[in-house]
């Protein structure tokens, strides 16, 4: 009997019929069923006469199995789920109201980093932008499905997601770029798709999955010169289909409905209808968002599982994490706060100390971060946050520390706690343990030392935290009031963990 492991994937596949558009014309449905659960789903033409469906079992134990439709004769079966591998925790889910942790309880921290156009990019490039996540800085990736036409990415992709042509296969140079180019010329069939390019973005996703990443994968984007940021409704709810039953039987998935969605020309209504379909047609609720450019998205409507947000102010923005966690009830994600980088664009040329300060008080605030990296490369015009390839920035070892640090905070996740005005304090959002430990975050300022009182005849164990240098230090074990001394330099914090009573 097949067998595939608790979260792993099983594909079902069989031929079927080729006469006419095997996309739209016919259809193919499974159900899967053991004695704990049963899930219909949606299968997909693969092409060559191929027709599939994808599952991905929650309970272990013997399945049935029915692939169904018009597209040929009716496929049944049997398979046996075994237990999970060692690294298989299953899909990522909200824990805890504003954090997150793995299907088996295991909590999730995330770290992310973008590459808008990684899935896109000749296989050397690939290559080496897994050689960069195999050291481990990052959890999560955000990469789009749909080519993206921007500054320093006007090349055509290897593959697209139509049969078709494009308006101009040599790209189009930088000065005419725009938000809304003339798509008369591309010649597509938005009802027949190239199964060889959804096939790239599961490679990807299989890839990020082997190296314990989460693969945020952006359905439609704005930045588009062959014409699939302008379909209708009717083209895109059947791309919508196509990739919804491609790609949910992968537990390291996360939807993200649109980045800059307030960019495409498309109505809130549009907007909760792709959403409907995610909710209806995905069987195991993956994480779903909607990223803005300007405009918030109404995070609080109820298919929106995390908010994943960029900055609106040029100068504050994760500072609002806790003020967003109050608004809306839900995991705050700021997927895009500027990159570490050399552009001209004042989106794309902070520091590395700076990029790292928001990882801090954004995670520190209840929240989360994300990565992006943006160096010039004259030569060969390729840059991380689009392509991919090789990291050059100083903040990816800094993140890769801080992720090491909120792995050891007890619970799923911290909270913002009253503190002093210049410094950031976070408690774990666990009230059984909130009172025995703390991080107090400093910043940019530079104290040359810090007063703390505990109750007399606690013993507290005091840590000073370099975020730069990433080190721990050992200050020794408190009561009552005590000083530390701290070294008078930028990005220190000091945990404080209480390891019980004086006998």
């Amino acid at each position: 009997m097949q067998t595939v492991e608790k979260w792993g994937m099983l594909e079902i596949a069989a031929p079927g019929k080729t006469e006419g558009n095997p996309f739209t014309d016919y259809t193919v449905q499974a159900v899967f069923t053991s004695k704990n659960e049963t899930v219909t789903l949606e299968g997909f033409y693969d092409g060559d006469g191929i027709y599939k469906a994808r599952f991905m079992p929650c309970f272990e134990g013997e399945y049935r199995y029915r692939l169904f439709g018009s597209f040929g004769e009716e496929i049944n079966g049997s398979f046996l789920v075994t237990a999970p591998g060692e690294k298989n925790h299953g899909p990522v889910r909200v824990a805890n109201g504003y954090h997150f942790a793995y299907e088996d309880g295991t909590p999730y921290y995330p770290v992310g980093t973008t590459c808008y156009a990684w899935a896109h990019q000749p296989e050397k490039v690939r290559q080496k932008t897994l050689e960069e996540l195999d050291k481990g800085y990052f959890n999560k990736l955000r990469f789009c499905v749909f080519p993206k036409h921007y500054i320093h990415n006007f090349k055509d992709p290897l593959t697209f997601p139509y049969e078709g042509t494009p308006v101009d296969s040599s790209g189009l140079c930088e000065e005419k770029f725009s938000y809304q180019p003339d798509f008369s010329g591309n010649c597509w069939d938005f009802t027949r798709f190239n199964p060889a390019h959804f096939a790239r973005i599961e490679r990807c996703i299989v890839e990020l999955q082997q190296r314990g990443m989460q693969a945020d994968i952006i359905v439609m984007h704005p930045y588009d010169r062959w014409g699939f940021s302008a379909m209708t409704r009717e083209e895109d709810t059947l791309y919508w289909r196509y990739v919804i039953a491609r790609f949910s039987a992968y537990r390291n998935l996360w939807w993200s409905l649109a980045n800059e969605y307030d960019l495409l020309k498309k109505k809130l209504e549009d907007w909760e209808h792709y959403a409907a379909l995610l909710c209806r047609l995905d069987p195991y609720r993956h994480l779903r968002g909607i990223h803005n450019c300007i405009a918030f998205y109404e995070h609080s409507r109820p298919w929106v599982t995390h908010c994943s947000l960029q900055r609106q102010d040029l100068y504050r923005h994760v500072e609002y994490t806790d003020e967003y966690r109050v608004r809306w009830g839900k995991p705050v994600v700021w997927d895009e706060i500027s990159y570490e980088g050399n552009l001209d664009m004042g989106w794309g040329n902070i520091s590395g100390q700076e990029l790292t300060r928001r990882f801090w008080e954004a995670s520190l605030r209840g929240g989360y971060a994300g990565h992006g990296e943006t160096f010039l490369d004259e030569e060969n015009d390729i840059l991380w946050w689009s392509h991919g390839g090789k990291l050059h920035g100083e903040s990816p070892a800094r993140i890769r520390f801080l992720h090491e640090i909120l792995m050891q905070t007890p619970g799923h996740g911290l909270k913002r706690a009253t503190g002093s005005f210049d410094e950031t304090v976070a408690i774990p959002d666990t009230p059984f343990s909130a009172a025995g430990y703390e991080i107090h975050y400093y910043g940019f300022g530079r104290p040359g030392f810090r007063d703390f009182i505990k109750p007399e005849g606690e013993r507290w164990r005091a840590e000073i935290i370099d975020t730069w240098e990433m080190t721990v230090t050992d200050a020794g074990i408190h009561s009552g009031r005590f000083r530390l001394k701290l070294p008078g330099k930028e990005y220190m914090a000091v945990r404080l963990q209480k390891m019980g009573d004086i006998l």
